[in-house]
């Protein structure tokens, strides 16, 4: 059913007796909603989550670790060795005893621990001993800070000749003469010793010197010594070692390691103020008497 407005302008008919057409209504396009926009992130909360972005902890993904082979065990200790228990009667030493060396690993070990260390030669002391003065030589363990020095006076010790007699030392003041020092009566070395000052007996006299010898024995085995050999000269027997400590010739020796005290050979060129002239220390027989007789003259 058309309209009011329509039917009006339908009568209505133009003056060239056509009436004008009616005009088509616009179409209106229908469009689409705009989307709605996302909101602006302002600049600080940028940097809050810029911040937030590089500190927070980069999550790595471990690789996968085989599981650890399980170690062999350890072989079980053998049982320590029982230790005999000491009897009760055996004596309780007081240090305790040192740790043995142990064994050395190889060949090698075993050869340096065999070999003997060098040992570091000794400076040689500053001042010489006191035989050292009178050129003599003095025997091994022989203690050369004691006895009697050259220019030192001869103590006046008494002993007993051959004969059983009182003889003082002190008693040959006035005169020269040689103490002659031997280990023992009719033994090789001593017999050669006292055959040599008998056979320059008269040399010696010669030169107003005297000849006595000392040693050990007992006046009895003076007596047999001097008459088996024909001996001129005094023996004094010294059993006490009493002149032979005063003149430092008791001393320590050695024959084969075995250590012992006795008697070092020795003789003494005493002057007629009764000081010692010369010393021979250690004395090698064969011609002794006449280095003696050499130094006396």
């Amino acid at each position: 059913m058309a309209s009011k407005g329509a039917r009006a302008t339908a009568g209505k008919v133009s003056k060239k007796g056509v009436a004008p057409k009616a005009k088509a209504a616009p179409k209106v396009e229908a469009k689409p909603a705009p989307k709605p926009a996302a909101p602006k992130a302002s600049a600080k909360s940028k940097g809050v989550l810029a911040k937030a972005a590089a500190t927070a902890p980069k999550i790595v993904a471990k690789p996968k670790t085989k599981p650890a082979k399980k170690a062999p065990a350890p072989p079980a200790p053998k049982p320590a060795p029982k230790v005999a228990k000491a009897p009760k009667s055996a004596p309780v030493r007081a240090s305790a005893p040192k740790a043995e060396k142990k064994a050395p690993a190889n060949a090698v070990a075993a050869k340096k621990a065999a070999a003997p260390k060098a040992e570091a030669p000794k400076a040689a002391p500053k001042k010489a001993p006191k035989a050292a003065k009178s050129k003599t030589a003095s025997a091994p363990g022989a203690d050369e800070t004691s006895g009697l020095d050259v220019g030192d006076s001869v103590p006046d010790v008494e002993l007993v000749d051959q004969d059983g007699n009182a003889f003082s030392l002190g008693s040959l003041r006035g005169q020269s003469y040689v103490l002659y020092f031997y280990p023992k009566d009719d033994t090789p070395g001593c017999t050669r010793e006292a055959c040599g000052f008998r056979d320059d007996i008269g040399k010696f006299e010669g030169a107003n010197v005297r000849v006595v010898g000392v040693s050990p024995d007992k006046p009895e085995s003076h007596v047999r010594f001097r008459d088996k050999y024909g001996l001129p000269f005094t023996l004094l027997s010294d059993v006490e070692k009493t002149a032979a400590n005063a003149f430092g010739v008791w001393v320590k020796k050695q024959n084969y390691g075995r250590e012992y005290m006795g008697i070092q050979r020795s003789t003494f060129l005493v002057d007629e103020s009764g000081k010692v002239k010369k010393i021979w220390r250690n004395v090698k027989v064969d011609g002794h008497s006449q280095a003696v007789l050499d130094a006396a003259s």
